[in-house]
């Protein structure tokens, strides 16, 4: 098979869809790689490290799409690329179609196969594609929001872990899956109180187990995030239905009683967010201000950190990646 890997052309985006090692490890299987030049640079990966690996770099965006029956890229289809598809072509990528209807059309009109990485799952019913970019989001998401929890980026001024005599900050995290988890693990790290929602009690009961002690579980209902936004400091949007939009959990209602300054991170953005007046922001412009309190909306935030980022999606994906190309999707779906 034929597998291209464009540069990503969303704002800020430095992860690259393919390692060199992934380049030669399709190539060692009878395969052909198209790379496009400067794909790898934001990783850390210079084209002739692909060329050493045994792919062919070629120097346009749409040369890459003309040469490839398979594309794969990170970030779902942006504006400019949608032209360069074809009947029969196989595009494996993030897609989140439940916040884009107008991509979802363009992709059925446009006779492609699309793979979305976040709604591949393994037998145990995990979702080993998404997996690893929510770790890191996760992660991120306590990383930004400490920064913009500072007086000049329009905070409140509050340092997330206190010191001696003066009160941490209270985080309240919705969501309890893998980027809750991790956002819940970064701030009780940091010396926050936390609080983590959720609506699974079984998954509740395993975190009330397992987090520190500055970690509170609470069930999820509008009664118990009414409450806790009050208190809140610092909010993480952390919600996931996969394959569907995202639930409004936060209300404009709710930001007029929470604290003037609150910094709220809706890490679920990607999946139209879980707040009432989130909208997609770049890390150019990453955050505006509503109510008084500052939302910070990246859609890409792991592509921030390029190298750690595209080193983990990479291990995920590659042995999907392989196995479409060895057997067809078709095999690999069945």
């Amino acid at each position: 098979m034929k597998v291209g890997v464009p540069r990503e052309v969303k704002s800020d985006e430095y992860r690259v869809a393919m390692m060199p090692v992934g380049a030669e490890l399709l190539v060692k299987s009878g395969h052909e790689v198209f790379i496009e030049s400067q794909a790898g640079v934001g990783s850390g990966f210079s084209d002739e490290d692909y060329v050493k690996a045994g792919a062919k770099v070629l120097s346009t965006h749409k040369a890459v799409f003309d040469a490839a029956e398979m594309i794969i890229k990170v970030k779902e289809p942006q504006p400019q690329e949608i032209g360069l598809f074809r009947p029969g072509q196989v595009l494996f990528t993030y897609f989140h179609f439940a916040a884009d209807p107008t991509l979802t059309q363009s992709c059925l009109q446009s006779g492609i196969t699309a793979i979305a990485y976040e709604t591949i799952r393994d037998r145990a019913g995990r979702l080993p594609c998404l997996t690893p970019m929510s770790e890191i989001a996760g992660k991120m998401s306590i990383q930004e929001g400490a920064k913009y929890l500072e007086k000049p980026m329009m905070g409140r001024g509050i340092l997330l872990g206190g010191v001696p005599g003066v009160a941490p900050a209270h985080v309240v995290v919705l969501g309890a899956g893998v980027v809750g988890t991790q956002a819940a693990k970064v701030a009780a790290g940091l010396g926050a109180n936390v609080v983590l929602m959720d609506i699974n009690l079984e998954r509740l009961r395993y975190l009330d187990d397992v987090m520190p002690a500055n970690v509170t579980t609470i069930f999820s209902d509008i009664h118990t995030i009414r409450e806790n936004l009050i208190l809140a400091d610092l909010v993480i949007g952390a919600v996931l239905i996969p394959g569907a939009k995202a639930p409004r959990l936060v209300t404009r209602q709710h930001l007029t009683a929470m604290k003037n300054g609150s910094v709220i991170v809706d890490v679920a953005i990607d999946q139209g967010g879980c707040v009432e007046t989130s909208r997609p922001t770049t890390h150019q412009q990453p955050t505006y201000v509503v109510e008084g309190v500052v939302h910070y909306c990246v859609t890409n935030m792991p592509g921030a950190v390029g190298r750690t980022s595209t080193i983990a999606l990479c291990n995920a994906t590659l042995p999907y990646a392989l196995k479409i190309a060895n057997h067809g999707f078709e095999k690999v779906a069945a």
